[in-house]
């Protein structure tokens, strides 16, 4: 079932671990649980852009075009559908480093469960202001690495310590991803594909 390990990942993650390593996801509902959860930061960073605007520091809100926020939230949607599958594919290729034999479901698995507090993350964009939107995605990016590491050695089926040093290099490599697509934004932003404001 979709997004069925959700409250339990909050509640009692160690014991929701143990449930989806005992109960597998297959690829289509993994891929269903990435495709609805990460619709939420798109969705929710749209209706703000345009209709609330971002408070940035002093000064009015900015806001932006319904249609430059239209290919923004596309562009971050896809961008996060491709992060999943690209940290899936980090945790498929070094399982056999550490002893570990998934399959990219399972793979799938861990990147999508261990995402989604990132992507929650995005009902901030309710209360469209830079700090606290900075505070709630510290504490969400917290919980998705937290979950990572619970989640490793019990899917992986690996001792603790041997987990422990493998989502190490998940995140490490993770971290390398993020400033990859930072930059790229960065380029093409300066390259006049940046958001058009309202006046």
């Amino acid at each position: 079932m979709i997004l069925n390990h959700l409250w339990g990942l909050y509640a009692h993650p160690h014991t929701e671990w143990h449930t989806i390593d005992e109960r597998h996801d297959s690829f289509r509902n993994s891929l269903s649980h990435i495709l609805i959860v990460a619709l939420i930061p798109s969705v929710c960073a749209y209706y703000s852009a345009v209709h609330i605007g971002w408070s940035i520091g002093v000064g009015d809100p900015i806001r932006l075009t319904a249609d430059s926020a239209f290919v923004l939230s596309v562009a971050m949607y896809l961008a996060l559908i491709v992060g999943v599958f690209a940290l899936s594919y980090l945790v498929h290729w070094m399982g056999h480093t550490f002893g570990a034999d998934p399959s990219y479901t399972t793979s799938l698995e861990l990147a999508a469960y261990t995402s989604t507090p990132l992507f929650m993350v995005g009902f901030s964009a309710f209360f469209p202001h830079l700090w606290f939107v900075m505070i709630i995605g510290l504490i969400g990016l917290s919980y998705s690495v937290y979950l990572l590491y619970i989640g490793v050695p019990i899917l992986m089926h690996i001792p603790k310590e041997q987990g422990f040093i493998y989502a190490s290099s998940v995140v490490t490599v993770g971290l390398v991803l993020l400033v990859c697509v930072l930059a790229s934004t960065a380029i093409l932003w300066g390259s006049g594909f940046g958001p058009v404001f309202m006046h």
